[in-house]
Formats: structure tokens, sequence, C-alpha cells
């Protein structure tokens, strides 16, 4: 599907339609953010943040600790429900005791890479240790999330190139996700979270957060190249940097700033010489960082109370997506409202309605299931790990959009993007070591 329409040229701009303007999308962003972050200074409330993704759930750490291992041989099977299961047990709440049932091996305690010494008997009687299925497993998942991911922004730009609607993308890629969740409370696949009367008012400035990041970064992608945006969301971390000291006066160790020098240098000259720079793809892509940013100080600002049960970052996360949903859905009307009839009718001449349902409805797809694998992925992976791997899917995600789009990109650019990639690793590297450090030192 992606060859069946080439994609615009990029140097001239986005088109935006005879009834609105780029500015006016422009006015709309800056005009959420300010209402954002008035509704997270009025608030006073606290709330539990988005955990850390690359802990273990608390229920098997408990598990472990009260039955230890009984021998150093023991075997079984993986269970193809291995990944569901971990996901839905991710929404006990913090310090919540474990189901008093019978005791059952977990998959998860099997694969432990920590247990050298043990074996696992796979179909037709070969058997392996422990940790090579664990090794192969968390690669897998690995190879799916980036892959997800990948598909996701490749996916929303062919859209965006035959469907040029931002906001409406934005609105699909969120609905999309909403029944599967909604489904999988209802059905008892996932334990549904109980949110406190109270809770509610932590959670829609939340919220809005996430619809303002997720809005910002589709109008960039839609208004430039796939490989620039990323470049740019590249910068994320500097803006965390400045908005911890500004709102909650925290300060990292000289390492963690001095990280930020590369990333910033990095996206400076990227930016400098891209062929297919716009400032829409600009504004759009830092606009995005400042949301998530502050989605994530947000959170941590209000970490100390709790406002429900079942709350793992898995719910957590399909219950910002709803509140995002909401939230958006008027600011598409009111942009492009007015404007979708003769789109819609332009794209199903030139590429057919089913077409286009098809690709938006998996682009949703795309986008829900790359968060859900990366739950899944990051819970089971050390910290030093999980930056690794999130600066590789960044990689993975230029060097394809490159590839699909075949967008030109200058020497001086592959340099920049290179160096602010690195910068973010180096950061993320430092922010885990930092982090471990201080948890020690709290021992």
């Amino acid at each position: 599907a992606w060859q069946r329409r080439q994609p615009q040229p990029l140097a001239g701009g986005h088109r935006c339609g005879r009834r609105t303007s780029c500015a006016g999308e422009m006015r709309a962003l800056l005009s959420l953010l300010v209402i954002v972050a008035s509704l997270g200074r009025a608030s006073a409330l606290r709330s539990l943040p988005v955990r850390a993704l690359s802990a273990r759930p608390a229920a098997l750490r408990a598990r472990r600790t009260a039955f230890p291992r009984a021998s150093p041989h023991r075997s079984a099977r993986l269970p193809a429900s291995a990944m569901s299961s971990a996901a839905a047990g991710a929404g006990q709440p913090e310090g919540a005791k474990p189901d008093q049932g019978p005791i059952t091996q977990d998959p998860l305690e099997l694969c432990d890479g920590e247990d050298v010494e043990e074996a696992c008997t796979l179909p037709g009687g070969v058997t392996v240790p422990m940790s090579w299925v664990r090794t192969a497993r968390i690669g897998a998942c690995f190879a799916v999330w980036f892959a997800l991911n990948i598909m996701y922004n490749i996916s929303n730009k062919v859209c965006q190139n035959a469907f040029p609607m931002p906001w409406t993308m934005a609105t699909v890629s969120l609905a999309v996700g909403v029944p599967y969740v909604l489904l999988l409370w209802a059905t008892g696949l996932r334990k549904a979270p109980k949110v406190n009367p109270g809770g509610w008012n932590k959670l829609v400035p939340i919220g809005l957060f996430h619809a303002l990041g997720h809005a910002s970064a589709v109008i960039a992608l839609g208004a430039g190249a796939v490989s620039f945006t990323h470049i740019i969301k590249a910068a994320e971390p500097v803006f965390t940097c400045v908005l911890s000291y500004l709102v909650l006066g925290q300060t990292f160790s000289l390492p963690v700033y001095l990280s930020l020098i590369p990333i910033v240098g990095g996206v400076a000259l990227a930016s400098l010489k891209e062929l297919s720079f716009t400032w829409k793809a600009l504004i759009g892509a830092m606009m995005s960082n400042i949301a998530f940013a502050s989605r994530a100080i947000y959170s941590k600002r209000q970490m100390t109370t709790p406002v429900g049960e079942n709350l793992g970052a898995a719910n957590l996360y399909g219950l910002l997506t709803i509140i995002a949903l909401v939230a958006t859905v008027p600011v598409a009307l009111w942009f492009e409202g007015p404007l979708f009839q003769a789109e819609w009718a332009k794209v199903c001449a030139s590429h057919g309605a089913g077409w286009m349902i098809q690709q938006m409805l998996m682009n949703g797809v795309y986008f829900y299931s790359y968060n859900e694998v990366a739950f899944y992925t990051l819970s089971q992976v050390a910290p030093v790990t999980h930056a690794v791997g999130n600066t590789l899917k960044r990689v993975a995600i230029i060097a394809t959009s490159v590839i699909v789009f075949k967008n030109p990109l200058s020497q001086l650019s592959i340099i920049g993007s290179t160096i602010a990639i690195l910068g973010a690793l180096l950061y993320s590297l430092a922010k885990a070591k930092e982090k471990t450090s201080t948890s020690a030192a709290a021992a």
C-alpha cells in the first residue's frame, strides 16, 4: 500500500486547506499547552505516576521471596499466553498483596536470566538453559516492539500524504485502542482499574498532556519527514531536565547535564542542513517534547498518593488514552470538521474509501499495540537495557523511513542526528546510573 502513492514533496511545506492555516493549527497547539499547564499548576492534588517500566511486578517479587526455588533442575514449557498474563498482572496496585490462591509456577520465574543452571525442555525434547529461553523471548519482544513502532510511523506518514488531516489522524489512532482495552476490562482478561472519587482530578491533566503530545507528534509527522521528526524528538531529555528544575526544583548529577550537550548540538546540526526542513514539523516535534516531558513531571510530582486500584502501566495508559480521545475530538471537529468532506472526497477519488479506512484503522492498531508490547518488554529488562532499546528503536525508525520514503539526507544532517541519538543514549545511561546510586544510598 505504501507504493500506491508517492509521498508529496516536503520542501514546499504542508497544505492546510482553504479554510484553515498552518498558523491556526500552531495556535491551537499553543492554546492547548497553556490550558493544560494552567490545570496542572492549579491542581494541588497528587497522583500515582506511570510506574517505572523496568520494575518487576510486585506480586512476582513477593512470591519469589516467600517461595524460593527448591531444585536447580526444574523444567517447564513456556505457554503461549505468557505475554498476555504478564500484561494482565501489571494492573496490581502498589503495595498490593499477591492473590491467596494455589501456588503455580510463573513462566516469568522460569525464564529468569539469573538461573543459568536451570533447564527448559522445549517441544521435541530439546533441553536448553533457561537463560537462553529468556533472552530469546526478550529479543523477540524487542523485535515486535520495534516493528510495530516503525509500522505506526510509516503508516501515519502514508495516510497523511494521501489525507492531510493530522487532527483526524490523531483522533482515530487514539480511538482504535479504546474498544480493545474496554474489552479486556469487561471480560476480566485484565483487572479493571478502580479510580478513587478524587483521582480523576489528578488523571485528567496527565491525559491532556498526553493528548497534546500525541497530536503535536502527528502534526510533525505530516508536515515533515519522519526522520526529521524523530531527530527533534530525541531532544526530549533537555525539556525534562529544564522542567524538572523549574517545576520540582530537582537537579541531576553532572554526567546527566553533560549528556545534554551532544543532544542540543546534534539536533542543531541536523536541523541546519535538513533538506526536508519545515517550521511546522520543527514546532510540532518541539511541542510534543514539551507536552510529554510535562506529563512525566506532573506524574512525578503527584507520586505519593494513590488514585485507585489496578493502575499498573498498561491500565493507566488505557485511562490516559480515553481522556486524550475525549480531549482531541472537539479540537479535530473545530479545525478539520469543515474540511473533512472535501478532503475525504479527494482521497476516495485517488485511493478509494476502503483503502483509506483500512490504513487509518491499522495505524491505530499499530499505535496501541506497540505501547502494549513496550510495557511488557520494558518491565522485563534493566534500566540500561531499556535505554539502549529506546535508542535503537529511534535509529530503526529513522533508517526505515529514509529507505521507504527515499528522503535525501545531507552529510551534516547524518552527523548531527548521530550525535543527538548518542547523546540521548548517554543521558538515559547517566539517569539509570544516578537512580541506581540513589537507591543504593537509601538502602
